[in-house]
């Protein structure tokens, strides 16, 4: 064997004892990076400051800005719900009555509310709950507290918690020790810009229950329907009417808009005569309930960063994962495409994206939509036939 042919075949030998060599070191720094995982919130029976500042940008963008979303939305008396590992806080209710009701049955959850002792949100009275139950908690979405619809969500420390932990209990140890979860917290939930935008999210629903109460709860008595819904059978179908009404939302000419959202609900019309009627509602149900909540959502954070008359609270500048909404136009822009994307997507979440992107449409086609959807509770892809008439 010559000089030569001995070092290309030396390096044909190290080339994968290094790459495998870089594997285990990958395995290896994922592993420790895993370690110094938080296991807890830092703080449990009261909010931080951090928490505070976060709160506080949320509701001062939704009363600066909430009205170029929706119409009426700032001024709407809107408390928030945050909740960590051991308590639920309440924030902008004086004096509330006890614990709160879960919508739509109005089941009784929590206990009196107290007052935390000397601390304050803003110069004023916040309260706390324990959590007695960890499978009761105020969740995601809106409440009833008395008679007063307000937002709730998890505190964002214990958000990120959460996430680790739900990581580790759905894959196997081994699985879980590859993925730098830190890493994966980062790319899906990282900027404080998306935790903002999911307390949004759950405030607009409060504000489609004080305005339309009877039609948010006809939409979350929608489970049972959902559980027999065909999404695989739909899979395709949906995929293909998602690529029209994409197309109709970013044409270049009005003219081109219309005659793409006729086809669009033609083929809307046609994949439909293999659902029944409580499936079709289902899907309407949906796109009115959660599509003009990601509507809301992603509209007012993209306003925060395109309105020049928008400045953050000056404490949110303590959170280094604030980026001060850049970005958010593009985000804007991936979400939208979002809709023809349903691999891997579980349950309703399609409709989110679908309702978004007719709620955008709408703004083209019919510009005073919005009253006849909320409060009016009309269905979108009614609301877009009208249009095109």
């Amino acid at each position: 064997m010559n000089l030569k042919s001995f070092k290309s075949k030396r390096t044909c030998l190290l080339i994968p004892l290094v790459l495998f060599m870089l594997c285990i070191i990958g395995v290896a720094a994922s592993a420790l990076s895993n370690l110094n995982l938080p296991q807890s919130s830092t703080t449990l029976d009261h909010l931080n400051q951090l928490e505070k500042a976060r709160l506080l940008e949320i509701i001062h963008l939704r009363t600066t800005l909430g009205d170029v979303a929706w119409p009426g939305w700032s001024q709407a008396e809107i408390p928030l719900i945050v909740y960590n590992e051991q308590y639920a806080f309440l924030v902008g209710y004086p004096s509330p009555p006890d614990g709160w009701m879960k919508v739509p049955g109005l089941e009784p959850r929590g206990v009196p509310w107290e007052e935390i002792p000397e601390d304050t949100f803003e110069g004023h009275p916040y309260y706390r709950t324990p959590i007695i139950d960890p499978q009761k908690t105020p969740e995601g979405f809106t409440v009833l507290v008395g008679n007063r619809w307000v937002a709730t969500f998890q505190t964002r420390e214990y958000g990120e918690v959460h996430f680790y932990r739900e990581f580790r209990n759905n894959l196997p140890p081994f699985i879980s020790n590859l993925v730098p979860l830190c890493l994966a917290w980062g790319l899906l939930m990282g900027k404080t810009e998306n935790y903002i935008a999911a307390l949004e999210h759950e405030s607009f629903h409060a504000y489609e229950g004080i305005l339309a109460s009877d039609r948010l709860k006809e939409a979350e008595s929608m489970y049972s329907v959902e559980e027999n819904y065909p999404f695989d059978k739909m899979e395709e179908l949906w995929k293909q009417e998602m690529d029209v009404l994409l197309q109709a939302v970013q044409a270049d000419t009005e003219a081109e808009a219309i005659e793409l959202a006729r086809e669009f609900l033609q083929m809307r019309a046609s994949r439909r005569e293999g659902l029944n009627p409580e499936q079709i509602d289902l899907e309407r149900l949906r796109e009115w309930e959660e599509g003009l909540a990601k509507y809301a959502e992603l509209e007012i954070t993209r306003q925060a960063r395109t309105s020049d008359r928008y400045h953050p609270v000056e404490s949110i500048v303590q959170d280094d994962d604030f980026k001060n909404y850049i970005g958010q136009q593009q985000f804007w822009s991936n979400q939208l495409k979002e809709a023809k994307k349903t691999q891997g997507r579980s349950g309703d979440t399609r409709f989110y994206y679908s309702g978004f992107a007719l709620a955008v449409l709408l703004d083209r086609l019919m510009p005073q939509w919005k009253s006849r959807a909320l409060p009016g509770g009309e269905f979108l892809d009614d609301l877009l036939l009208e249009a095109l008439k």
